[in-house]
């Protein structure tokens, strides 16, 4: 029969084919060696490499697919265009700040942040903190209503759902008279929601603009590493007033079914300015709209990013953008800085802790220095090797005078933001995970003001009512099966 003169036929194929087979295994080892660890952190080189070697030809196309985190050179180019423009429009507008009390160290920080991001440090930004779920969706619902030229969305999730229902109403009606809605939201973390096609459906029946971002489309040229994420959540209203910080506009459940079965429900943290914050924020949104549709909207707003020095009750602040976009990781330099130039107290909330080395190493030679560190993290969490992951760092956290609070179940604290002695803050979407600081875009908010510390500091007290404090001799109990899990999530880390 024909199927066992193949079968005869296999050894002799082996043996014509086993030399070329040879020859390609090593060239890829070769070539892997050569060109994975070439400005690559040794940790990831090293992860790669034993991919590639274990299984070269599979290893190698995961690499391919998944090895850099870069955009196309045109998304990058977009970006240092705007950059560009920002840093002409306000030139030497940061140097206009007159002496105040702040840190020594801030200067240089702000400095940092300017180099990175293009972004200025600016007096006379009123805040306000919205620590409730459905109170800051009614906030930003209020600030579309009042518009009168346009309203800039942009979100990791959009969904339109029973919490969020009347804010997609008041987009409705602000285009309706006359308003221009542009709307951005993450392709892939939208269209999986649940919600995530009725509510594009929504927005096409309605006439409202939109654009996915980060589609990936290969067949149509758009190739790059397919899981880079935009991570950023901002809403500006007439470059007057504007919404950021870690909540994404979706009902606190996510939709999903597992969600609602456990229970589990967000508590997020946004902030709202007004002042030259508002247009900075705005020019980011401009920037990602610019990237995604080759349309630049009116930027003149940035001609308005003048300093009020006038009213003691408002702060400095400065908007960081990081991402893929950028040659550096701005968020997780900027951390870093930080960190080490905190003299008193690091409280820290992030519900998806796996830091890098640095991140490690800064935390903790902070607690060992004497500095009062707080890490709030979430006792139950939705990503399961994200969760075990971050555990496997409490061991060495609390050993070097970390304090760990863990948020009661089933509420998962998806705040991101941290406080630096008396003065200084940060709040945005990163996460201290190395995803964010290398595959997401993120937009964090820095901010000088004892005040704005001080409402920081009230909601971290909320925090630690809610929570249960994690004892080094009790963590060192935990059932060995869980900290094997917890170890082996760890080697995930880098791709997390």
């Amino acid at each position: 029969m024909k199927w066992r003169a193949l079968v005869s036929r296999i050894p002799a194929l082996v043996k014509t084919l086993s030399p070329v087979v040879l020859v390609v295994d090593i060239v890829i080892r070769v070539v892997a060696v050569i060109a994975v660890p070439r400005n690559r952190r040794p940790t990831s080189a090293m992860a790669w490499l034993m991919a590639i070697f274990i299984a070269p030809i599979p290893g190698s196309l995961l690499f391919g697919l998944f090895g850099s985190s870069k955009l196309p050179r045109d998304r990058r180019n977009r970006q240092r265009e705007i950059n560009d423009l920002i840093l002409e429009h306000t030139q030497g507008i940061d140097e206009e700040i007159v002496d105040d009390p702040r840190p020594p160290w801030f200067a240089s920080v702000a400095q940092l942040n300017r180099t990175l991001g293009a972004m200025p440090l600016l007096e006379g930004n009123a805040a306000r903190l919205y620590p409730h779920y459905e109170g800051s969706i009614a906030a930003m619902t209020d600030a579309v209503d009042a518009a009168r030229r346009y309203v800039h969305v942009e979100f990791y999730i959009l969904a339109r759902d029973k919490t969020t229902i009347g804010f997609f109403d008041a987009l409705k009606r602000a285009s309706e008279r006359g308003v221009q809605v542009r709307v951005l939201f993450d392709h892939w973390a939208t269209i999986t929601n649940p919600e995530g096609r009725n509510t594009r459906r929504w927005l096409q029946e309605n006439s409202i603009r939109f654009e996915e971002m980060l589609p990936f489309h290969p067949t149509k040229g758009m190739w790059r590493r397919p899981d880079l994420r935009n991570h950023r959540k901002i809403v500006v209203v007439d470059g007057k007033i504007a919404f950021t910080g870690s909540q994404n506009m979706i009902d606190s459940s996510y939709n999903k079914k597992g969600n609602i079965r456990r229970g589990l429900q967000w508590v997020d943290l946004m902030v709202r300015l007004e002042g030259p914050a508002a247009i900075g924020l705005d020019a980011l949104f401009i920037t990602d709209w610019y990237s995604e549709t080759d349309e630049l909207p009116d930027v003149s707003d940035v001609d308005e990013m003048t300093v009020d020095h006038s009213d003691p009750g408002t702060f400095e602040c400065q908007v960081v953008p990081s991402g893929p976009g950028f040659d550096g990781e701005n968020n997780l330099k900027l951390f870093n800085a930080l960190v080490y130039s905190a003299q008193k107290k690091l409280i820290i909330a992030s519900p998806y802790f796996v830091p890098d080395d640095s991140m490690l190493y800064a935390i903790t030679t902070a607690a060992e220095r004497g500095v009062d560190v707080q890490l709030f993290a979430c006792e139950v969490a939705d990503q399961f090797l994200v969760y075990h992951a971050q555990r496997s760092y409490y061991e060495a956290l609390l050993r070097a005078g970390v304090r760990i609070f863990l948020y009661e179940k089933p509420i998962v604290l998806h705040s991101k933001h941290f406080t630096i002695d008396d003065q200084v803050a940060v709040i945005g979407s990163s996460n201290m995970d190395m995803r964010s600081f290398s595959l997401n875009f993120e937009v964090s908010l820095l901010v000088h003001g004892r005040e704005f510390v001080d409402d920081l500091r009230h909601i971290e007290n909320d925090y630690r009512s809610r929570s249960k404090e994690v004892l080094l001799e009790e963590w060192l109990q935990r059932r060995v099966p869980v900290q094997v899990l917890d170890n082996v999530a760890r080697l995930t880390a880098t791709v997390q």
